[in-house]
């Protein structure tokens, strides 16, 4: 069904019931993870810069971080390299690091930002070397084998603080910040981070309204395959335990969750596949994932 065809008092009552929430949200931060399908699909890319305008219009200061883990691939690919995860972290070492940031601070940053302004917004792009936004330093991975030993990733960085005094200056400007998960060390050096992760910080840092993380499932699911559409951080817990969530997941949730119990209202993370997804999870009745509520 297009737009065009549904009734006049159908498109009012819609309008209507998205009032409560805009004067709700109306001043408040929105930190939006962009990543899969939405970021690869024209019509999808085409929904989602719109509906950020569209939040950034009606008063919500929105903050976008982007990933880009398929148009690495294809350029890691391109030259030969195959990339390998462990625990749904990719393994970087200085070259790879190089087409990373080539990737994300360049190509893909540049692309949302485009996408954005084409669609009527201000958008910025920034890494997390402008201003100082993101310093890091080297993560290592606790071994679920053998828990007393690390396992060294290479230049995947664990963030060590966040300066939002950049974002909040675009925000006043009516920009809209579009950042790429990538951080600097104390020594210059720099650190490919996971965008879940990043998002979840800088919600965490702003004190957000709602972090928003786009992906390419429904939501959270259970064992049998149903989405559920509202659990407490005691319930991932328990499902994380139980292996029902793994892989690349687990940045996800374990981002979603520290964020939840560090002053986030609430979580969403929501099916990017579905059009105009975060306007029906913001504005509607009608949510289309899986909320966490924050403490």
């Amino acid at each position: 069904m297009s737009v065009t065809t549904i009734a006049p008092d159908v498109k009012a009552a819609i309008l209507a019931e998205a009032l409560p929430y805009i004067r709700k949200f109306h001043g408040k931060t929105i930190v939006v993870k962009y990543g899969g399908n939405a970021m690869t699909e024209e019509h999808l890319k085409q929904g989602f810069a719109r509906d950020v305008v569209l939040l950034k219009l009606v008063g919500m200061n929105v903050v976008v971080v982007h990933g880009g883990g398929p148009q690495i691939e294809h350029l890691l690919t391109r030259v030969g390299k195959k990339g390998v995860f462990v625990q749904g972290m990719r393994v970087t070492d200085a070259e790879t690091m190089e087409l990373v940031e080539m990737v994300l601070g360049g190509q893909v940053n540049k692309d949302v930002v485009n996408l954005i302004n084409q669609a009527g917004g201000k958008a910025v792009g920034l890494t997390g070397k402008d201003g100082g936004l993101i310093r890091a330093k080297k993560l290592r991975l606790p071994n679920k084998d053998n828990p007393g030993d690390l396992i060294d990733v290479g230049q995947v960085g664990d963030i060590t603080a966040i300066d939002p005094s950049l974002i909040g200056l675009l925000d006043s400007g009516a920009f809209i910040p579009v950042i790429a998960p990538i951080g600097v060390g104390t020594d210059g050096e720099t650190y490919n981070i996971n965008a879940d992760v990043v998002a979840g910080k800088i919600a965490e840092v702003l004190k957000a309204e709602k972090l928003v993380l786009l992906t390419n499932t429904p939501g959270v699911l259970d064992k049998a395959g149903r989405l559920l559409t509202g659990i407490t951080p005691k319930e991932i817990d328990d499902m994380v335990a139980d292996g029902t969530l793994s892989g690349g997941m687990l940045p996800k949730i374990g981002s979603a969750l520290d964020a939840a119990r560090s002053g986030v209202k609430s979580v969403h993370i929501i099916d990017g596949r579905a059009e105009h997804a975060l306007l029906l999870e913001i504005l509607t009745d009608h949510g289309v994932g899986t909320m966490i509520r924050g403490h």
